[in-house]
């Protein structure tokens, strides 16, 4: 089987969407893993390899196997077994029931334990006695969860990070300035529980309806399987099985697929290209016919930083970047309002024609007519480029010897014949990203780096259990003993050549 999607970088990890033919792809207790292997200068170089999906940190999932592996049955039962136990202590429809029985109590008696994360009943409260817990759980909670539960903050796996009610506001007034009649939100819970409030104080014909799929199975406590799907976005895995899958897909051909766009939040940290190639697969469910001519793209709102432009217009060419910050309630640096370098670096990326969607004029924003976008006040035409060029929401510049805009910290340098910042180091050839060569971050920033060190992590594993087999006078197993004559035999090729 081919792969599918090539390698946006020179060197790093590369992920492969596609195993090949007679690669069985292991799971974790977050789905089906990602396949990985070491790229240099665009060609494989050592073994692929298997890891989680959606965790960077082998911390948060211990999850690691060679593509070539061979796993022996017991260990393949014992990991069956561990991702069950991983797994939500009740199924939904368990949920749902429970939810119903805490509506029904006395408002004295709604009680939620911050330590579990759980609404209790009443025969749960001697177990948690000694919690932390929250009396007089009101309905107006429970229609809003994201503040009854902790966000969950590791940037390296699921990131949550909740819209400010500013942002909240503007989507959905977007939305159904833009007709349409169903929100499909993957991984904005804070959006989902708006839409549902607001919805449910407007009249019928203007009511908008939302569904959505996150990987915090902890909604699965407030929410019906109709308002809720647990969902993987970084390789399109429902936990719930073919069920939920059909829920999905049923949500988004309701009336022919007609009036549904999907709004998506992803961690940053996450890769663009797995995130892209599920929301493809999200995109062929809402189609309404399999005519493989049929260009049609489910509507989007894709929110990530601005410098992630160049990953995200690859993989989805349709797409353009819109100048609105979005921002955050528990985020210290991405808020709207700040100047300079502070503000929000957030901003939707859709495949809607940018001249349909409005921005607030009160926060500053523009119509320009040439561009025929709304654009941030400080994105000043130019008329060289014939665009408005800011990225980062300051008024950039126009070199003339680069033939384009630059940041207003650059300034053009004889030496290296192109502009950056006046202490760069004159003569380096890599613009940007030491590890991937992109212009548009640093390597600190870089989201192959993370999976890189998956990769060496396993390397390092293999390294200790051989010094521990030393220590005890234990054999090495043969498999590691041919691993260490290939590697001798290759660098003494290569030392030759």
């Amino acid at each position: 089987m081919e792969e599918a999607g090539e390698a946006l970088q020179r060197e790093g990890i590369k992920v492969l969407l596609s195993a090949r033919s007679g690669e069985h792809v292991p799971h974790c207790p977050h789905g089906p893993t990602l396949l990985f292997v070491k790229v240099s200068q665009g060609k494989e170089q050592g073994r692929r390899f298997f890891a989680c999906s959606a965790c960077r940190d082998r911390k948060d999932c211990r999850f690691f196997q060679w593509a070539d592996e061979k796993v022996s049955q017991a260990r393949l039962q014992s990991r069956e077994e561990y991702n069950r136990s991983c797994q939500p202590p009740m199924s939904h429809q368990q949920y749902m029931t429970r939810f119903q029985e805490f509506v029904a109590l006395p408002l004295a008696k709604r009680k939620f334990c911050r330590d579990c994360q759980q609404l209790l009943l009443e025969g749960d409260w001697q177990e948690h006695s000694g919690h932390h817990v929250l009396g007089d759980v009101s309905i107006s909670h429970l229609r809003r969860p994201s503040q009854l539960l902790h966000p969950l903050e590791n940037k390296k796996s699921n990131a949550q990070y909740l819209f400010t009610d500013r942002s909240c506001s503007f989507f959905l007034d977007a939305i159904t300035r833009l007709g349409y009649k169903r929100v499909l939100c993957v991984g904005t819970p804070r959006l989902h529980e708006w839409i549902r409030s607001k919805s449910s104080l407007e009249e019928s014909q203007r009511k908008v309806k939302s569904l959505l799929l996150d990987i915090d199975f902890r909604y699965s406590q407030f929410y019906g399987e109709d308002e809720f799907g647990h969902y993987n976005m970084f390789n399109h895995h429902f936990f719930g099985g073919e069920a939920a899958h059909n829920m999905c897909q049923k949500f988004l051909r309701e009336d022919g697929g007609r009036g549904v766009i999907m709004v998506t939040d992803p961690p940053f940290g996450g890769l663009v290209e797995p995130l892209a190639f599920s929301f493809k697969k999200i995109s062929n469910m809402w189609s309404p016919t399999s005519d493989p001519g049929d260009s049609a793209e489910l509507p989007m709102f894709w929110i990530f930083p601005y410098f992630f432009e160049t990953r995200i217009v690859q993989c989805f060419p349709g797409f353009t970047m819109l100048d609105y910050q979005v921002d955050y309630d528990n985020h210290t640096m991405y808020k709207y309002g700040k100047t300079g370098r502070k503000q929000s670096p957030v901003r939707i990326f859709t495949n809607i024609s940018p001249e349909r969607i409005v921005l607030p004029e009160s926060e500053g924003y523009r119509f320009c007519a040439v561009c025929k976008r709304y654009v941030a006040s400080q994105n000043i035409h130019c008329d060289i480029c014939m665009s408005c060029p800011s990225k980062d929401g300051r008024a950039w510049k126009h070199c003339p010897l680069c033939k384009r805009c630059v940041k207003p910290s650059w300034s053009h340098c004889s030496s290296c014949n192109r502009c950056a910042l006046e202490d760069h180091s004159c003569g380096s050839t890599v613009k940007g990203c030491f590890l991937c060569g992109d212009e548009d971050h640093k390597r600190s920033s870089c989201p192959r780096r993370l999976v890189s060190a998956i990769h060496n992590k396993g390397q390092n594993q293999s390294k200790r259990k051989l010094k521990q087999c030393a220590k005890k006078g234990a054999s090495v197993p043969a498999g590691w003993k041919k691993k260490k004559k290939k590697q001798k035999k290759k660098k003494a090729s290569s030392g030759t050549s």
